[in-house]
C-alpha cells in the first residue's frame, strides 16, 4: 500500500510502501484530521503496535520541522523485548549496526526527527522536554500520574494501545477524590478496535498464530472473549492476583525453581529470595527446546551456583542429569493436594519479580481458575496455560517452606488468603 504523508510536518509528502492493516488507517486519518489523539484497543495480534510503529517511522522519515516521539511503557526491560525490538523489524534494520541508533540513550534519529524510549518507572521524564508525539505502549500497565504529568508537555498527538482485559485510566480515574471520565469519553480522541482478524485481512499473520488463537476459543472462553475477540472485560480467577516489580533482587538466602519443557513449553529456571513476608523472584531462562546439556551450559551462564534447585519430579532422568552435572537439583514433591499447597504457601507472601522477567510477568498475568461459561463461577480447576514460571516458582517455595529452610509469614498475602482465586 502506498502512503502520502501530509500535515504540518510535511510540506513536501514522500511516498512510502509497506504492507499495513486497518489499523494504520485509522491513526493516519486521525493524524490528518488534527485529532488530539487515537486510542487503539484490541485483542493479540491484532497489529496495533506493529501499526502504531508504522506510522511513526512513516512520519518522522518524512518530517521537515523538528519532531520528537516519545515511546513508553511500563518498563525499560519491558520496551527492549516488545515495542523496542518491533521497531527495527518495521524499519528492517538491526540495532546493533544501525548509525542512527544510539544504544546508551535508547534515541533513534532521522534527518529532523527523533524517537526515544523510556519506561514508566522512570516518571522523571514524563516531566521532562516537550515533546510532539506521545506513544503508551501497553497502556494499562502504565500509571496514570505518569500519563497526567506526559500529556500536557505532548504538543501534537498521543497515542494509547492496550489489551481489553481490565478497566484503567482511560476508562476513567481519580482526580481530586472524584472520579472523572477517561479519553474514551472524549471527542478529541478517535479510536480504533482491533482483532487478530485485522491481522489476517493484512496478510502478516502466519498460519500457525492464527491456529494457536482459535484453538483457545473453546478451551478458554474467558481470554478467547478478551484476546481474541478484542471485547472489554477482565480476565477473572487470577491464581495470584498481586505483585509489584523491583530492579533487583535483594541480597539473601537464594534458591531455584526448574519447570522442564522442551518443544512446545519452555523449560523455566526461576531465582527467588524470601525476605519476612515479601517473596523476590527474577526469571533466569524461560526458552524452548533445550536440551539438558544446553541447559546445563546456559546455567553456568547464568551464575547458577550450588544453591537447591526445586525441579519437576515428574522428570526424573533429567534431575539427574543435571545432578551429574554438579547442580544441587532435588525433586520437588507432586501429588494429590500438592498444587494447591503450593498455590497456597505462594500466595502467603507480598510478590515481587525483576522487572527483566517479561515472561514470568506475563504468566503471573494470566494464570488463572477456570470459569464456568454459564454460571460465570470460578472452579477450582486451572487453566493449563501461563503457568511454566507459575510451576517453577511454586515448586521452590512450597520445599523450602515444608523444609523449614524459610519460615512462614506471620500474616497471610495482602491480610486475606486466596480461594479459587479471589481475595
Amino acid at each position: 500500500m502506498t502512503m502520502t504523508v501530509t500535515r504540518e510536518t510535511a510540506k513536501k509528502p514522500n511516498q512510502v510502501v509497506m504492507r499495513t492493516s486497518r489499523v494504520f488507517e485509522d491513526i493516519m486519518r486521525a493524524w490528518l484530521n488534527g485529532k488530539r489523539g487515537i486510542l487503539c484497543c484490541g485483542g493479540t495480534s491484532s497489529t496495533k503496535t506493529w501499526s502504531i510503529l508504522q506510522f511513526l517511522h512513516v512520519v518522522s522519515s518524512s518530517a521537515i520541522d523538528p519532531l520528537t516521539t516519545s515511546i513508553i511503557s511500563e518498563s525499560l526491560p519491558h520496551l527492549k523485548l516488545g515495542a523496542m525490538r518491533d521497531f527495527f523489524r518495521v524499519i528492517g534494520s538491526n540495532p546493533d549496526t544501525d548509525l542512527h541508533w544510539h544504544k546508551s540513550d535508547y534515541v533513534y534519529t532521522y534527518k529532523k526527527a527523533t524517537i526515544e524510549y523510556w519506561g514508566a518507572d522512570n516518571e522523571g521524564k514524563a516531566r521532562g522536554p516537550r515533546r510532539s508525539i506521545l506513544f503508551v505502549n501497553e497502556a494499562n500497565h502504565v500509571p496514570w500520574s505518569v500519563v497526567d504529568s506526559a500529556e500536557p508537555r505532548t504538543e501534537k498527538f498521543i497515542i494509547v494501545d492496550w489489551n481489553p482485559s481490565e478497566e484503567f485510566w482511560v476508562h476513567q480515574y481519580e482526580s481530586g477524590g472524584q472520579i472523572v471520565q477517561g479519553w474514551l469519553h472524549d471527542p478529541r480522541f478517535a479510536y480504533s478496535h482491533s482483532t487478530y482478524l485485522d491481522a489476517i485481512a493484512a496478510g502478516v499473520l502466519p498460519q500457525s498464530i492464527i491456529e494457536s488463537i482459535e484453538s483457545r476459543k473453546d478451551k478458554d472462553p474467558n481470554w478467547w472473549n478478551v484476546f481474541g475477540l478484542g471485547e472489554q472485560g477482565n480476565i477473572e480467577g487470577l491464581v495470584h492476583p498481586k505483585f509489584e516489580q523491583v530492579d533487583e533482587l535483594p541480597t539473601g538466602a537464594v534458591f531455584y525453581g526448574l519447570d522442564f519443557g522442551y518443544s512446545r513449553d519452555p523449560t523455566a529456571l526461576v531465582k527467588s529470595v524470601i525476605l519476612g513476608d515479601k517473596l523476590y523472584s527474577q526469571e533466569i531462562i524461560y526458552q524452548t527446546g533445550l536440551l539438558n546439556d544446553q541447559l546445563a551450559r546456559l546455567m553456568d551462564m547464568k551464575g547458577v551456583g550450588h544453591e537447591p534447585i526445586l525441579a519437576d519430579a515428574a522428570d526424573p532422568r533429567s534431575i539427574d542429569e543435571l545432578r551429574l552435572k554438579g547442580y544441587n537439583v532435588v525433586a520437588a514433591e507432586k501429588g494429590q493436594g500438592s498444587l494447591e499447597y503450593g498455590i497456597q504457601k505462594v500466595n502467603q507472601y507480598y510478590q515481587f519479580w525483576t522487572k527483566d522477567s517479561l515472561n514470568c510477568i506475563k504468566e503471573q498475568r494470566n494464570y488463572r481458575f477456570k470459569v464456568d461459561r454459564i454460571t460465570k463461577k470460578i472452579l477450582n480447576d486451572l487453566v493449563d496455560d501461563f503457568n511454566h514460571a507459575m510451576d517453577a516458582r511454586r515448586y521452590s517455595v512450597a520445599r523450602v517452606m515444608s523444609s523449614g529452610i524459610v519460615k512462614p509469614p506471620s500474616s497471610k498475602y495482602g491480610g486475606r488468603q486466596l480461594v479459587h482465586g479471589r481475595r
